[in-house]
């Protein structure tokens, strides 16, 4: 194993698509999600329109250039029916899993590691984020999601890109407030998972991989959670946004807690004893005020990119949101966030 830490950008919205990164796949329709936009056009209609989007969006040319920015590795989130036919019932989803092994053969051809994310958002299904067919509930789908953990793990098991792979994408644990508990799965039902992902993972791969274990944004809940010597190559994944704080971003001070908030996150998060990584961040600030413009936003939220690097330099990987967005949405997309950093910065 590789021991550089990875400093690498998501795939996000290649094959698990997402509204914000391509909105001209949803903007006739005037859907907002992919159940949505299925109803919206038809299933003939929504497999062209995938097909069409795999095979352009992202091409071997982005893992050339990520390459050459000066990262080394990406974080592709594949989703819950990647097998197609060949997994669990697809319903109207098609496979992708042919785009995989090509991300695979693109990223070893420029020396890039693949971190494989199993794009499923458990706790999350009120809002049909990574809503897994016919099933509302986590407790319904959670088998079928360790059998594609365990069958990515086994197809990827000799590639020489393959570095780890994240249980879930963006989960949500439930909480309680006073006497009300929140949306979510809990923490036992998660823990669970966890543990059996782990094991489908290493009878199928061995003990190299990493596994990878969203914090559902509780850091503080996994505190000598299998930091026990029987496992071994497991990380802490956390996500750190800063763009709905309520917090005064308008100027270096402001920019500076920011970042410190992010400090005292993965600070909590170490405390499991688990290597902690980065799996998602932006350069995206709150929403300023209207005195800002927007010559003086682009300055600071480099100033805010180059702080959080630094917040992020005792971490065994972080991977920025996201590689690319048809509007190059100013903070989000790398091709624009991180133009100007000299490669250094990011190797």
């Amino acid at each position: 194993m590789d021991s550089r830490a990875l400093h690498g950008v998501n795939l996000t919205g290649w094959l698990t698509l997402r509204s914000w990164v391509t909105p001209g796949l949803f903007a006739d329709s005037g859907a907002l999600d992919e159940p949505t936009l299925i109803r919206a056009v038809g299933e003939r209609r929504y497999h062209e329109i995938i097909e069409q989007h795999h095979a352009s969006f992202i091409k071997q040319a982005d893992f050339v250039q990520i390459a050459g920015r000066g990262f080394n590795a990406v974080r592709l989130a594949v989703p819950w029916y990647v097998f197609g036919e060949d997994g669990p019932e697809p319903g109207p989803y098609i496979g992708c899993i042919d785009y995989v092994d090509k991300a695979f053969e693109w990223a070893e051809d420029v020396g890039l590691k693949v971190v494989l994310a199993l794009g499923i958002a458990p706790g999350r299904e009120a809002e049909g984020s990574g809503l897994v067919h016919d099933h509302e509930r986590f407790s319904e789908y959670r088998q079928d999601m360790v059998a594609v953990l365990s069958a990515l793990a086994d197809r990827y098991k000799m590639r020489e890109g393959f570095y780890g792979l994240e249980v879930a994408d963006d989960p949500l644990a439930q909480t309680r407030r006073g006497l009300v508990l929140t949306d979510g799965v809990s923490l036992h039902d998660l823990r669970g998972y966890y543990r059996e992902a782990y094991e489908a993972i290493r009878d199928a791969a061995g003990p190299d991989p990493v596994v990878i274990l969203p914090d559902a944004d509780q850091p503080r809940a996994w505190r000598a959670f299998m930091a026990q010597s029987r496992y071994q190559n497991v990380w802490l994944d956390s996500h750190l946004y800063h763009y709905t704080d309520n917090a005064d971003s308008t100027g270096p001070l402001g920019v500076r807690r920011l970042v410190e908030a992010s400090s005292r996150y993965l600070a909590e998060a170490r405390k499991s004893g688990l290597p902690t990584m980065v799996g998602k961040w932006s350069g995206s600030l709150p929403y300023p005020d209207s005195l800002m413009t927007p010559e003086g936003r682009i300055a600071l939220e480099r100033v805010f990119i180059a702080e959080q690097i630094g917040a992020f330099r005792d971490c065994p990987a972080w991977f920025f949101q996201t590689w690319k967005t048809n509007g190059r949405l100013v903070g989000w997309d790398a091709r624009v966030a991180l133009a100007t950093f000299e490669r250094r910065m990011l190797d």
